[in-house]
C-alpha cells in the first residue's frame, strides 16, 4: 500500500465539490483508508471517480448503485454515513 496513494485519496474525498459528500467521504477516508488493502483502495478509487450526483444518490441510498459499485466499500461508506447522521 502506498502512503502517497492514501493521502491523495483522502484529499480527493475531502474536496468532492459537494459539501455533504466532503463531510462523509472525508471523514470515512481519514478513518478507514489507511487500513485498506490494494484491492479495497482500487474499489474506493473507482467509486469516488463517479459523478457527484450519482455518488451522492448511492451513498445516501436515494438510488441503487450499478453492480460495479455495489461493493463492500460502498456498504462501509453507507454505514458510516448513517452513523454520522444519527
Amino acid at each position: 500500500m502506498s502512503a502517497d496513494r492514501v493521502k491523495r485519496l483522502i484529499y480527493r474525498s475531502c474536496y468532492t465539490g459537494t459539501k455533504e459528500l466532503d463531510l462523509v467521504l472525508g471523514g470515512f477516508a481519514r478513518a478507514r483508508l489507511a487500513g485498506f488493502g490494494p484491492d479495497q483502495l482500487d474499489r474506493y478509487e473507482a467509486l469516488v471517480a463517479s459523478e457527484n450526483p450519482d455518488l451522492y444518490a448511492w451513498v445516501f441510498r436515494r438510488e441503487p448503485p450499478p453492480p460495479e459499485h455495489d461493493t463492500d466499500i460502498l456498504a462501509m461508506i453507507q454505514g458510516y454515513a448513517g452513523a454520522s447522521q444519527g
